[in-house]
């Protein structure tokens, strides 16, 4: 049995942070791949033909990069900007700090939105 402080391997992340798709029960082993292309953040160690293991400090950047994305509706860019505006210190995005962004997002977008309108 491996310990709490293990490295995981991708699928077991897919399990972890819940990739898996709901009516084939597959790992989507891709969407991290993907991400770690645009989060500098995420970096798996790259050990024996190129097999990736994740930190618990990745797992949990993965973990808010999935909440972001998935949950609150952000995209790659905002999810990026958000990150970034935090400092890089992903424990400091609570639920509130989250929404409050989210809400300052939403009246940027309608201030484009009315400039575009009103021509």
């Amino acid at each position: 049995m491996k310990s709490r402080k293990a490295y995981k391997t991708i699928g077991e992340v897919c399990d972890i942070v819940g990739l898996v798709d709901t009516e084939t029960g597959k790992r989507k082993t891709h969407v991290l791949r993907f991400w770690e292309k645009h989060f500098n953040e995420i970096k798996p160690s790259l050990i024996y033909k190129g097999r990736r293991y994740y930190s618990n400090k990745n797992i949990e950047h993965i973990k808010k990069v999935n909440k972001l994305l998935k949950e609150d509706g952000y995209t790659i860019k905002g999810s990026k900007k958000l990150l970034t505006d935090s400092n890089n210190d992903i424990d400091t995005l609570s639920d509130d700090n989250i929404t409050t962004k989210k809400i300052i997002n939403l009246k940027n977008k309608i201030k484009e939105l009315k400039k575009y309108l009103n021509g």
